[in-house]
């Protein structure tokens, strides 16, 4: 229940004043209702096929009105008036419904985008513990069903304000046979509590298979050429036969539920209504009017209280999205980066002297006795290249990602220029960066549309100038549509060392003070690696160039070069210097890399 009251409260945050006009319309509506109803006594009085007798009700006084109107007048008048209210109900009850379906795909857009919101601005430590598809299934599915359940909650609203003021009218009529019927009716509730733990259960239930299926679904996807080469289909249906029999059954398995709920609901009602006339009659001596009129009212309340419980049953399926979603949300709140990320007139970082990492230790958690990277100390000087070396899992994509801001170090400090690397000047570093991963990312879109991504004011020579740097103008020339091609999902229609080429004429574009290389020219062939290296030492004296190289032949014109192994800085200096020493690491791996190649 704390869950639902919270579920309310987050949708009166975002509708405000709107929701309690509904509500207040809501009522309207069903006042409007009860007076119709009422309206039934003296409109079939005035016929003659039944007398009804109200009693000493409340409503006696205002019936004798009616009874003092001619026949002749009488029926047209009571008739107009049912008329017009029936119009002015459906008139409220059309701007009300459409009021709610704004409020509900309103509150869905704005739950979707906080939860947009908060996951773009985390931390890259938050993206490292959660798997993407888990993410991508709670921004997506979860999100929905969490709309969905805003459908339901107002509705169950609407049939409780409903259910309220026709209960209310009822006990203006007769408070002994209404109590003994709400008496009757709590019981119903009551035993049908079960309904709501069990659809509870399946909510969670439908979350976690819809989170395995995503999970599978997207790393098969990612994963296919691996599937195909290694002829693992049927173990891959096998498994999707699995999960997709899972899901049917859950389905099923509500389906089943709510009928069942529903059925339990109607027969005990049935009963319930059989045992209230009969006991009416006899024992409460009721007048035929008064017993006819609560009948009329409580036969048009029970399918509104039959939907306060499949409402209700409805929520509670919906509630572990809404949880989950929730949950993610305040955790990515927790990891934000940035207090004021949207300042866009935060500059890029200018550095005159250098990158220091200072004393740096860091692991990825806590609760691990290793470090990733250990009393790290080293200069990197502006306008310059630094590359990194070493084997793999020595730490250099880690010590990367400490420069450039996305992981912050447990011990330590970066300094750049002497100042401390923090949240207030991180997004000014971040500007001045460009980074080449070693596993090339383009999006579905043409080339000049990824290249544009980063510099959306880029002119056509600027892009070509871009894409002669990175030896990438001559094949681009000659694709059918030229800048214009499609590259295909993650740039599929493009090799290795073209993606490779057009994510670093990406960089280049930028126009960055610091150009990040890692591993960006691995997949490229000698002639055009050969090319990117002269390129790359035209820049020198422009830009500060860090480099991650496993083929040491790409950083013989490095200023200075780093070895790590095992988290740990072992050898600094000049390449020719390290070179000539053949007994430490990075002679290991120059000769070793030598002998590859024969």
């Amino acid at each position: 229940m704390n869950l639902i009251l919270y579920f309310l409260k987050q949708i009166q945050s975002y509708a405000g004043k709107r929701l309690y006009i509904n509500l207040l319309g809501t009522v309207f509506i069903s006042l409007l209702d009860g007076v119709g109803i009422l309206l039934l006594i003296p409109m079939i009085s005035i016929t003659g096929i039944i007398d009804f007798n109200v009693g000493n009700t409340p409503f006696n006084e205002i019936f004798s009105f009616f009874d003092r109107i001619p026949s002749s007048v009488g029926l047209p008048f009571i008739l107009l008036i049912f008329v017009l209210i029936v119009i002015l109900q459906n008139f409220l009850h059309r701007h009300i419904t459409i009021q709610n379906i704004k409020i509900q795909h309103g509150f869905f857009r704005h739950l979707r985008v906080n939860t947009y919101h908060s996951l773009l601005h985390a931390n890259w430590a938050f993206f490292i513990k959660n798997r993407k598809s888990d993410l991508i299934n709670l921004l997506t599915t979860e999100v929905a069903r969490s709309s969905a359940g805003t459908h339901s909650l107002l509705q169950f609203l609407a049939s409780l304000i409903f259910t309220v003021i026709q209960i209310g009218l009822a006990f203006f009529l007769s408070p002994s046979i209404t109590f003994f019927l709400l008496l009757c009716g709590a019981l119903i509730v009551f035993l049908n509590r079960k309904f709501l733990k069990m659809s509870l259960a399946l909510g969670k239930k439908n979350y976690s298979l819809g989170k395995e299926y995503l999970a599978g679904i997207t790393d098969q996807m990612n994963g296919i050429k691996d599937i195909k080469s290694n002829s693992l289909e049927k173990s891959k249906m096998n498994w999707f036969l699995t999960v997709t029999k899972g899901m049917q059954d859950e389905q099923i398995e509500y389906t089943t539920l709510r009928t069942m709920s529903q059925l339990y609901y109607k027969v005990a009602s049935s009963i319930l209504i059989a045992v209230f006339i009969y006991i009416a009659v006899n024992m409460f001596h009721a007048q035929a009017g008064e017993l006819m009129l609560i009948i009329v009212i409580f036969s048009r309340l029970w399918p509104r209280v039959a939907g306060i419980q499949s409402s209700l049953e409805q929520i509670a399926t919906m509630l572990p999205s809404f949880h989950a979603v929730k949950n993610l949300q305040n955790e990515s709140r927790i990891a934000v980066e940035f207090k004021e990320f949207e300042n866009l007139s935060i500059s890029p970082v200018q550095i005159k002297k250098g990158i220091e990492c200072k004393n740096v230790y860091f692991r990825y958690s806590q609760n691990s006795d290793s470090y990733a990277l250990e009393g790290i100390n080293v200069v990197i000087p502006s306008n310059k290249m630094t590359a990194f070396v070493g084997k793999s899992g020595a730490g250099k994509s880690t010590l990367i990602d400490i420069l450039m801001g996305l992981n912050l170090p447990e011990k330590g400090q970066v300094l750049i220029d002497g100042t401390p690397l923090t949240s207030k000047n991180l997004l000014s570093m971040r500007k001045a960066v460009s980074y080449v991963p070693q596993d090339p990312f383009l999006f579905n879109a043409s080339i000049k549309e990824n290249l544009l991504m980063v510099e959306s004011e880029a002119t056509d020579e600027e892009i070509w100038k871009a894409l002669e740097f990175s030896s990438a103008a001559e094949f681009v020339k000659k694709l059918p549509k030229g800048l214009d091609t499609l590259v295909g999902d993650r740039g599929i229609r493009l090799s290795g060392g073209e993606r490779q080429r057009i994510v670093l004429a990406r960089a280049i574009l930028r126009k960055p003070s610091i150009l990040v290389l890692d591993e960006a020219t691995s997949a490229l062939d000698t002639e055009n690696e050969a090319n990117i290296q002269k390129a790359l030492e035209r820049l020198k004296g422009s830009m500060t160039i860090i480099v991650i190289a496993h083929r040491l032949s790409t950083i013989r014109n490095a200023d200075q070069v780093i070895v790590l192994d095992q988290g740990n800085v072992i050898q600094k200096g000049e390449f020719g210097q390290l070179a000539k020493d053949k007994k430490n690491l990075f002679g290991k791996l120059l000769n070793n890399q030598k002998d590859a190649s024969l």
